[in-house]
């Protein structure tokens, strides 16, 4: 089985050697790109399993070069994680609703970033459910080619999207607390904000269209998957 391969795009020599360093300790390829125009160059060329991406970047910023990315239909599916020093909630949201699945802030440990990129890699395995075909009304979701469709037309999710869906339609009918979610389908318990489980609802409630209402907000509690909407 084939490394994964990770793309760095970092302009920090610093920050992006000390990262390639970690990766490749921990098993991983790694690939460095100084700027966005030299990464979407080797987002072309090869193949690519998960990309860090910093924000503050020269000609193109972070945000333009995940936009790029999430538009294009070759690239969108590739996990993306935001390091930054740009710490803010606001850029958090920014970052996560341009279609981010995770954002680290510098300084940042780089255990926990490996951490981080495992658990976010781990998502898209088939073996994660016991089912392989998931049916309720009319979307159907196929566990191990990773597909979720509606009245046969196929709904384009990310795999924290996907994740999110499957967890939340196994577990129907019962309320899921945003710190449960974090905690099963982010795979992390620290530095990862409530906040960015309502990012992902909102994004998934989108896509899902009229099925999306079956999504609820629990007032105080979290998000349910209702069996028996009837709109």
């Amino acid at each position: 089985m084939p490394q994964d391969n990770i793309l760095v795009i970092e302009d920090d020599k610093h920050i992006s050697k000390l990262v390639k360093y970690n990766l490749e300790k921990a098993g991983y390829s790694c690939v460095l790109a100084d700027d966005g125009e030299e990464a979407l160059d080797i987002l072309a060329k090869e193949r690519t399993d998960l990309i860090i991406l910093d924000i503050m970047l020269p000609k193109m910023d972070g945000f333009e070069v995940c936009k790029v990315i999430k538009q294009d239909s070759k690239l969108k599916n590739i996990p993306i994680i935001m390091l930054t020093a740009k710490g803010e909630e606001v850029d958090r949201i920014v970052g996560l609703e341009l279609g981010a699945d995770d954002y680290v802030v510098k300084p940042f440990s780089p255990r926990e970033l490996v951490l981080r990129i495992k658990a976010i890699l781990k998502r898209g395995k088939p073996e994660e459910s016991p089912k392989d075909i998931i049916k309720k009304e009319e979307l159907v979701i196929d566990i191990p080619r990773h597909k979720v469709t509606a009245r046969n037309k196929e709904i384009e999710l990310t795999p924290i999207e996907f994740k999110l869906l499957v967890t939340l339609i196994e577990r129907a009918g019962r309320v899921q607390s945003r710190d449960r979610l974090l905690s099963d389908v982010w795979d992390m318990h620290t530095d990862v904000y409530t906040r960015t489980v309502d990012t992902h609802i909102k994004r998934l409630r989108e896509k899902l269209g009229k099925m999306g209402r079956q999504i609820e907000t629990v007032r105080g509690l979290g998000y349910r998957f209702n069996e028996d909407d009837e709109n």
